[in-house]
């Protein structure tokens, strides 16, 4: 089946979505790099698995299918210029991990079972192993299995929507226990298989 939508890169339509923002760390042929991806997702508890879908071009995407690993820290709300350097140049052409230790907006540490930097203050840091890699229209995904993992419950995740950077807000609350009662009668009332 042929898919005939084709929307072009910040596409006002796109900008509903709301993400964290994957600050993905790797080391290969380009040297050690960091890249702002949000299109971050963790997809299996177990196995541990997460997704990043980077463009194929990409310095990441070179080093991860070279090194067969990678790193992923989820930005904390405070990381937002990390999150711009990262994400506003070519690993390619810059090095964005000296750069970002000289000017003084990034400490990194080195990871404990793979080949590559991990960035400190994040909301949550994983280490993983490529498990499997599929082009899907203009990016790769990498699908990556956590062999090391850890979350600083004292830093909240940045959020990404609309083309920039927001702290997470108020806490919107669940339905109250009398509307829960309604939902879970009605449920009873329409379940398809009695």
């Amino acid at each position: 089946m042929e898919l005939r939508m084709h929307l072009a890169w910040n596409d006002r339509r796109t900008r509903q979505f709301v993400t964290n923002v994957g600050l993905i760390t790797s080391n290969g042929p380009i040297g050690p790099d960091i890249m702002a991806a949000e299109w971050t997702h963790h997809i299996s508890y177990s196995p541990s698995l997460i997704a990043i879908n980077v463009r194929g071009h990409d310095a990441t995407a070179e080093n991860i299918q070279s090194s067969k690993e990678f790193g992923i820290s989820i930005a904390g709300e405070d990381q937002n210029v990390v999150c711009s350097v990262a994400g506003g140049y070519s690993g390619r052409l810059i090095d964005k991990i000296r750069l970002l230790k000289e000017a003084g907006i990034a400490n990194f540490y080195e990871s404990k079972s793979i080949n590559v930097p991990m960035i400190q203050d994040a909301a949550m840091n994983a280490e993983c192993r490529l498990m499997k890699q599929e082009e899907l229209g203009d990016h790769i995904m990498f699908v990556g299995g956590i062999i090391e993992i850890s979350a600083n419950e004292n830093i909240k995740p940045l959020v990404y929507h609309n083309g920039r950077y927001w702290r997470l807000g108020e806490n919107v609350l669940s339905p109250q226990p009398e509307v829960k009662e309604t939902i879970e009668r009605l449920s009873e009332k329409y379940k398809r298989i009695k």
